[in-house]
């Protein structure tokens, strides 16, 4: 059986190593990630991961595993930022303030899709001056849903998670783990 991933994410794949999986593939799917008008947070995340999982070409034997992972600040959505400025806006209204992430994996092996989603409130402490401008110029907001990424250096601005650690880096293990094993993928192998 042959895994695909679905995710250009280098944190992705990082993330799956952690338990022993690598993929046969990467094949980023192409799909249009704007919110619908007045969508929410968690069912946006969702439709998102299954979107993705759907638009991936697979063959016989084939398991696909997508993911995406969504910043929420109330019911606003803060996805990737276009710009320094925006990634500015974003760091900004959180700093200070606790939101959700929320992370949804989907798995698909022919017309069968198993999904979960994880939510993880994290609070970000109140960002001086010196850090935001730092944390921008170190282009380490960049590709990254709302903004930062807990595993590099704005790590350093979170005081507090409360959930899953994995879910707010990009891929929730113990979830995607479920996952694959309901797709009858082997993930605890014999070496």
């Amino acid at each position: 059986m042959r895994l695909i991933l679905g995710s250009a994410s280098p944190r992705r794949k990082q993330l799956l190593a952690q338990i022993g999986v690598e993929p046969d593939d990467v094949l980023p799917p192409d799909i249009d990630e704007t919110p619908q008008p007045r969508e929410l947070p968690r069912p946006y995340c969702q439709r998102m991961a299954r979107q993705k999982a759907q638009a991936v070409a697979t063959g016989d034997g084939e398991v696909v595993l997508c993911a995406d992972t969504t910043v929420a600040l109330g019911r606003r959505i803060l996805g990737k930022p276009a710009d320094a400025g925006e990634a500015a806006q974003f760091l900004l209204a959180l700093s200070g303030r606790r939101h959700k992430v929320i992370t949804a994996v989907a798995v698909r092996r022919g017309d069968e899709l198993w999904q979960r989603e994880v939510t993880t409130t994290v609070r970000m402490k109140r960002l001086s001056d010196p850090e935001l401008n730092a944390y921008l110029a170190s282009d380490d907001w960049k590709g990254k849903a709302g903004g930062y990424g807990i595993q590099g250096m704005a790590g350093a601005f979170i005081p507090w998670v409360n959930g899953s650690f994995t879910a707010v880096v990009g891929l929730p293990l113990t979830e995607t783990a479920g996952l694959l094993h309901a797709a009858g993928y082997p993930v605890w192998r014999q070496a």
